[in-house]
Order: C-alpha cells, then sequence, then structure tokens
C-alpha cells in the first residue's frame, strides 16, 4: 500500500476543546511542520521504486544465473543429468500452473504456442541440456559458465540482421574486450582437458541455444505474459528430457541432502525467478545490451566457486573480472531501453 504524505498531517480541524485550551495557537504550528517534514523531496533528488528496480536487475540477474552452475555441480554427483533436467522442468510446471490460475493468466494463442514452444527448446533444451550434460561429463562450473559467456559475440553479429539493430564501435570494443576478459579470468584451468568430447559438444550447444533462444524470444514471444510463455516453454523442454532421460539414462537416483537443495533452488531461484527476470530484461534493453551481462557470469562463478569449494582466484583471474566489467560498460554505452509493452 503506497501512503500519501497528506495522511500524516496533523487534523487541524478535529481538536477537541481541551486540546485547544493547553496547546492553544499551536495547531498551524503543529501542521506546518508535519507537512514541512513529510513533505517529499523534488522527484528528480529521489530515486523511485521502479528506477531502483530497473538499476538492480541486471546486477540480481547476474547473481543468480550465476548459481545454476553451482547448482548443476552441487546435484549431479547423485543424478544423471537429463533426469535431473526432466524432474526439474517437473516441478516448475506445477508451480507454474498454480501462478497461471490463481493469477488468470491469459494463455497464448496457437501460434504464439508454437512460438513459445521453439524458444524453450532453445533457451531450456540446449542451453541447460548442454550445460548440465557438459558438468557432468568432466568440465568444471567455471569453464561451462564461460562457454554461454561467449554469447554476446554471436548475437552481436546476428542482432544486425536478425533484429534490425545498430551495434556501434563503441559496442564492439566492449564486445571484444569483455571476451578478452572471460578468457583471462579462466586461464589457469588445467583440469580442461579432463573433460570428455561430448563434454565439449554440449557446452558449445548451449552457447548456440542461449544466444539463439534469446534472439527468437525478444524478436517472437515478448508479447506473451511471462508466465504463461514460461508454463508452454517448460512443458515442452520437460518433455524433451524425459524422452532423453529414457532414451540415454538409466534414470537411477542417489536422494540426499545436496541433491534435494540444488534441486529446490535451480527450481525456485533459476527456473522461476531469474528465468523470469530474464525476459523482462530482454523486453527491456537491446539484445546485445543484454548479451553483454553474459560477460560477468563467468567471473561470479568462479567467485562463488572459491567461497563454496576453496578454488582461489589469483591476481590474473581478479584482473580479468575488471576487464568484464569495463566491457560490459561499454558494450551497454549508448544503448536506449525499450518500454514493456
Amino acid at each position: 500500500m503506497q501512503l500519501c504524505p497528506d495522511q500524516f498531517l496533523v487534523p487541524q480541524h478535529r481538536t477537541n476543546a481541551a486540546g485547544r485550551g493547553r496547546h492553544h495557537g499551536t495547531g498551524s504550528g503543529i501542521g506546518a511542520r508535519s507537512a514541512q517534514l513529510f513533505n517529499p523531496a523534488p522527484p528528480e533528488t529521489i530515486m523511485r521504486p521502479s528506477q531502483l528496480a530497473i538499476a538492480a536487475a541486471p546486477v540480481l540477474f547476474v547473481l543468480l544465473w550465476s548459481t545454476g552452475f553451482i547448482g548443476a555441480r552441487y546435484g549431479l554427483p547423485y543424478i544423471e543429468p537429463l533426469t535431473f533436467l526432466a524432474l526439474r522442468m517437473a516441478f516448475v510446471v506445477l508451480i507454474l500452473l498454480v501462478i497461471v490460475t490463481i493469477g488468470r493468466t491469459k494463455m497464448p494463442n496457437v501460434r504464439e504456442v508454437q512460438h513459445a514452444l521453439v524458444a524453450g527448446s532453445l533457451v531450456h533444451g540446449l542451453t541447460l541440456g548442454g550445460v548440465f550434460t557438459a558438468i557432468s561429463q568432466g568440465i568444471p562450473a567455471g569453464i561451462s559458465a564461460l562457454i554461454p559467456g561467449l554469447q554476446p559475440i554471436l548475437t552481436s553479429t546476428i542482432a544486425n540482421r536478425f533484429l534490425g539493430e545498430t551495434v556501434t564501435r563503441t559496442q564492439w570494443l566492449g564486445l571484444a574486450l569483455g571476451l578478452l576478459g572471460v578468457v583471462v579470468v579462466l586461464h589457469d584451468r588445467s583440469i580442461v582437458l579432463a573433460g570428455s568430447p561430448l563434454g565439449w559438444i554440449a557446452s558449445f550447444l548451449s552457447l548456440i541455444g542461449i544466444t539463439l533462444g534469446t534472439l527468437y524470444q525478444k524478436r517472437y514471444c515478448s508479447a506473451i505474459d511471462w508466465r504463461a510463455g514460461n508454463l508452454v516453454q517448460y512443458t515442452g523442454a520437460g518433455l524433451l528430457f524425459t524422452f532423453g532421460a529414457f532414451a540415454f539414462e538409466t534414470r537411477e537416483i542417489h536422494w540426499s541432502g545436496e541433491l534435494i537443495f540444488a534441486m529446490a533452488w535451480l527450481v525456485l531461484v533459476l527456473s522461476i525467478a531469474a528465468v523470469g527476470l530474464m525476459y523482462w530484461l530482454i523486453r527491456r534493453s537491446t539484445a546485445t545490451g543484454f548479451a553483454s551481462l553474459f560477460y560477468l557470469v563467468p567471473g561470479v562463478t568462479a567467485l562463488f566457486a572459491f567461497l563454496l569449494f576453496g578454488e582461489r582466484l589469483d591476481a590474473v583471474s581478479i584482473c580479468g573480472m575488471a576487464i568484464c566489467a569495463g566491457g560490459v560498460v561499454l558494450a551497454n554505452r549508448g544503448t536506449a531501453p525499450t518500454r514493456d509493452p
């Protein structure tokens, strides 16, 4: 509930007689002081809640998105990747069914459902399937974050033709700087050689999925309510993962506290909160500006890996994180956010 400052003013016309006797001549003074105390400052000196949310949204998205790689590492020792994702999608669909029902969300038409299924197969099917398979095949979480972190390079080359967006020279410089920073952040990773060929193929499929998926989402699915759209996308992706689990995996599960925590985190925080925030950001920013956020994900993931698993960052990696941040600033420079439809 939003309170109007006038609600805090002292009502000068409703004081009783005793009050007038003891405080004669002070009513207007109290009212004036109250009005001065609660009178809002000029609009230009205050950041509105909506403006604060818009400013904080990219930072929050990077933090949440980075935990997805950590969650996968926690859970995958106890379950196969496609089985993990099939169960995750099932839980997410159940939650979204409740949200859509309570909110009486308008469901998409047949054509919108088709577009949502395509976007879901790319964003969730290829991206999540690729990342989880890569980690299960020996690719470390940081490297699994690095590969999709190359997304802005592909996005910037496709954006001109696919969305008609202009990429400036400054943005190109930011994209190149960000790519350099991503490479520097994870320069000392001898474990990269331990990854299987299937793991590396899956990693690059995740890059293709997130790149094409975000572009397709921005062009064809922006008008779809995010709750209904995600319900369709997760349902389709869940069917794909279920088919893959029955075709290629044993579907054996070793339930543990780590697996339950990882499942709950990935369902509630990643699939509901972070993905919903991602689509909100896609609608409000250019494709290149949004994609540049992924440059920060490998560095943040590496930081989480240090805090949770003891993987230390050396001075060169810390410098790489700073380079990534500089690339993001340049890539977003001059981009004008679009209004929500």
